[in-house]
């Protein structure tokens, strides 16, 4: 599994113009891609990475300020655009394996008492989001 994790002073995603997932203040917008051979325990991995990773202000987690998370299925992280012009998807994993691997996620950060709010896995959404920092990280499990 590999995310895209991004500190925000807010985030939000519509899907035909419904705000369908948003959280407001200091948080993470986190952006999913599932590959084929993930696991509901590199799910769990995950999730335990994103609630104490220390990415936040003041070198702090979610887990130690209560942050809320945006958590977004995005199968193009496993784009591979090396050779020619237009990127290959073969490495995302189809989505009837992808999204229960997201939606593992999703469920275990709630197990942890994250607050988590989601997009619509394969809608055509519209994610807004005020980057602070501005603060990237990729995280791989």
């Amino acid at each position: 599994m590999r995310a895209v994790v991004q500190r925000v002073d807010g985030a939000s995603v519509v899907v035909a113009g419904e705000t369908v997932g948003e959280i407001t203040g200091e948080g993470l917008c986190v952006l999913v891609g599932v590959t084929h051979d993930d696991t509901p325990e590199k799910a769990a991995q995950l999730a335990r990475k994103l609630w104490s990773v220390r990415v936040l202000e003041n070198e702090k987690s979610c887990s130690d300020v209560n942050a809320p998370l945006l958590v977004i299925s995005q199968f193009t992280l496993y784009g591979d655009a090396r050779k020619g012009r237009r990127p290959t998807w073969n490495a995302a994993a189809p989505g009837p394996v992808a999204e229960p691997l997201v939606d593992e996620v999703v469920a275990r950060l709630r197990e942890l008492g994250a607050h988590v709010e989601t997009g619509r896995f394969g809608a055509d959404m519209r994610v807004s989001l005020t980057n602070h920092g501005p603060f990237t990280v990729l995280i791989e499990v």
